[in-house]
């Protein structure tokens, strides 16, 4: 997802938070002369960073200031090429995405879409050509991690030798899921977590989110912003962690049985990103219990559960905990290299916690 970030001032670029990649990317436009490309303006930059911590806005902020005609280091947001860029009309800028594996599937899942070769070639002509509007073109390709070998490959001698026009954006999660010849060839912008309090203020001041919103879904996004816009402007994403808390504190006690008949219903239900999403919602609960055991109540994320949340922490032992972190973190890894789900889901449930006497 893309943050919709509200209009920004004059002189501020359209992002909240990764000031130092702000100036960095800022002072590569300052050293940018006639011909548009200098030693600090790289032809190339691969963003990385956890999912929705902000690589694509700020890409797209980039982008912005690249393709405005006034050439300075933000954005104007008025002139005509501003204007364009924020109805996404601009005939210079291109947008990639993973798409559906194949023309036979309706739906595109990001998880399981992938960069095609067609899309690629599609790049490659389009590279080729004269700006129409200014005197840069600019490419944004998202999830790189998602490219198959034939999109990488294609691309690869574009960003070797691109004309003196094009500019080229990348995002991915981590370096090592890009091939190294792509990597070795762009300037890296590795994005961190934001902090609780600019999470929280930007939720306050660009989407005015109550104070306790704000502090709630600052904490539970573990400093990405845009995981916690997306909280905040639909409903059904603060339904469905409800629905995967109510579904934990019920399995806990549950019999093998009905452990697995919930494993099935994931299992068969289409609905990719609802697993994932199950599976962070999980994660966060199990970490604050294990920071409740250790004393660091204060650092949980789920501070409108506190109750049950101590109640685990009683009840379940500490050693249990950890070790179901650890099942949480490898059954993510395997679902998301299309090891067979029902099984992987079966482990999951059947390693579940149970309350019991607790371990000091």
């Amino acid at each position: 997802m893309t943050m919709a970030i509200p209009t920004p001032e004059a002189g501020r670029w359209p992002v909240f938070g990764h000031e130092w990649a702000i100036q960095r990317l800022k002072r590569a436009l300052n050293s940018a002369g006639s011909n548009g490309r200098t030693a600090r303006l790289s032809h190339a930059y691969l963003f990385l960073g956890p999912a929705q911590v902000g690589k694509t806005t700020l890409a797209r902020a980039f982008a912005m200031a690249l393709l405005c005609t006034h050439e300075g280091e933000t954005p104007c947001h008025t002139c005509r090429s501003c204007r364009l860029f924020a109805q996404d009309s601009h005939p210079d800028f291109r947008f990639f995405q993973p798409m559906a594996k194949s023309d036979k599937e309706l739906v595109v899942d990001r998880q399981k879409g992938e960069l095609r070769g067609e899309q690629a070639e599609g790049l490659i002509r389009d590279v080729a050509l004269k700006p129409m509007e200014g005197r840069r073109k600019v490419f944004l390709i998202q999830d790189m991690q998602n490219a198959n070998a034939t999109f990488a490959n294609k691309i690869l001698k574009t960003l070797e030798e691109p004309p003196a026009h094009a500019v080229l954006l990348l995002t991915a999660r981590h370096r090592a899921e890009v091939l190294p010849t792509i990597v070795s060839r762009c300037q890296i912008m590795e994005l961190r977590t934001l902090e609780h309090a600019e999470v929280a203020h930007a939720l306050q001041a660009g989407w005015q989110a109550s104070a306790t919103d704000a502090d709630l879904l600052a904490r539970l996004s573990g400093g990405r912003l845009g995981w916690a816009v997306d909280q905040l402007h639909n409903p059904s994403r603060r339904d469905e962690r409800k629905t995967h808390l109510e579904a934990l504190w019920r399995l806990t006690s549950a019999d093998r049985l009905e452990r697995l008949a919930f494993a099935n219903a994931l299992a068969t239900d289409r609905d990719n990103q609802a697993r994932f999403s199950l599976l962070e919602t999980w994660t966060s609960w199990w970490r604050d219990v294990l920071l409740t055991q250790s004393g660091s109540r204060d650092a949980c994320s789920n501070v409108d559960c506190q109750e049950q949340i101590g109640q685990h922490a009683r009840t379940i032992q500490r050693t249990a905990v950890f070790a179901y972190l650890g099942t949480l973190k490898r059954i993510e890894g395997y679902l998301r290299h299309t090891v067979n789900a029902r099984l992987a889901l079966d482990v999951l449930m059947l390693n579940l916690p149970s309350p019991g006497k607790r371990d000091q």
